[in-house]
């Protein structure tokens, strides 16, 4: 079974006008009336056009949320958010409804810039409990780069890990829109390796051993800048336990000297070990990327994702494909075992997203 586990809703143009008058109509429509305005035939051909890119590739279920750049979390307007928001989930909703075995929704969030994370509460609520969604999409930057963002290393984010850890909720973290001087795309890559960086320095996962958060594509730079991180991690750990400190001088020194390595102290997590406490999706477009992705933090922790139909249309100019195609792209890979794409394709998701219903799971497994 092949689980893309980052897709985004296939949005007509005709919804996104909808969000124009949201805006500034200030408060005067109401989601049911907002809901009137959208033409059913609009969604309808989404839908389709959305069914029809997954046969074609293969796909047999997507996780599908919102698409994030749309969210307008840097609106002014609460009330405003939460209907933009509410809308795109009701619309997920229902085209889970009509192709259950093939679609799971993933919730958006109605955050907000300045507000209190516990404001998306009754949204993730609503979303898990009563419409059966597998997950959420967190944007790590509701400023959407304006000043006076909060970072995920922030005690302001703590209400939503402790919430998402007790209801065993995944989280798939994902940029959003940017009001600075990046387009989205550049965006997402630096919010995206920013979560990481951030949440790797504080006890989270001390707290929720369980806790289950997917960084989009492929971690941003990450993978790429290893050796960076691993420096600061490793300087930093020294700067503030003395043991530590101590244990690298005298690495040095064994080093220079040509003598046997110290042993190193149990407590000394590397950079790399705190990395596979994260799960990463493959939506990076590049097969030598991808496979760099599965050396650094294990094919265990990676999910196959596309976000399909999306920013990665463009075609591969060796291949004729879309980069997006990212099945051809991991099928293609010689190093990767049976046991592997199993794990990327299936395995994985079902790990993470245990709200899919087993026995659509099971269907798929024995047609």
């Amino acid at each position: 079974m092949i689980i893309d586990a980052h897709a985004h809703l296939v949005t007509p143009l005709s919804l996104l006008g909808i969000r124009t008058g949201l805006q500034v109509s200030a408060g005067q429509h109401s989601l049911e009336w907002l809901q009137t305005m959208l033409p059913q035939a609009d969604l309808e051909a989404s839908l389709e056009k959305n069914i029809k890119t997954m046969d074609a590739v293969g796909t047999d279920m997507q996780i599908i949320s919102p698409r994030p750049f749309t969210l307008m979390h840097s609106h002014d307007r609460f009330e405003d958010i939460d209907t933009w928001v509410r809308l795109q989930n009701d619309i997920i909703h229902g085209n889970v409804e009509k192709h259950p075995t093939r679609l799971r929704g993933m919730a958006g969030l109605p955050q907000m810039h300045g507000a209190p994370i516990e404001t998306c509460f009754d949204e993730l609520d609503r979303c898990i409990n009563e419409l059966e969604f597998v997950g959420i999409l967190l944007n790590p930057d509701p400023a959407e780069g304006l000043p006076g963002g909060v970072h995920l290393g922030e005690k302001y984010w703590d209400p939503l890990w402790e919430k998402v850890a007790e209801m065993d909720v995944p989280v798939l973290i994902h940029s959003a829109g940017c009001c600075g001087r990046e387009t989205y795309d550049e965006h997402f890559a630096t919010e995206e390796s920013m979560a990481i960086t951030k949440l790797a320095h504080t006890d989270i996962f001390d707290r929720y051993p369980d806790i289950k958060i997917m960084v989009s594509h492929g971690g941003g730079a990450i993978p790429y800048q290893i050796g960076r991180w691993r420096s600061h991690w490793l300087m930093s750990q020294a700067a503030t336990k003395p043991h530590i400190g101590a244990y690298m001088e005298a690495l040095a020194e064994a080093a220079q000297d040509g003598r046997d390595h110290p042993e190193r102290p149990d407590d000394l997590v590397t950079f790399d070990q705190m990395l596979r406490k994260f799960y990463f999706d493959t939506d990076v477009h590049d097969a030598t990327s991808m496979q760099l992705l599965f050396e650094k933090v294990g094919v265990d922790r990676c999910l196959f994702g596309t976000e399909r139909p999306g920013s990665g249309g463009g075609l591969d100019l060796k291949t004729g494909r879309p980069m997006d195609d990212l099945k051809y792209t991991i099928d293609n890979i010689e190093t990767l075992s049976l046991a592997d794409r199993r794990a990327l394709y299936q395995d994985n998701a079902l790990k993470v997203f245990t709200r899919i219903p087993k026995d659509i799971v099971e269907g798929r497994l024995d047609g």
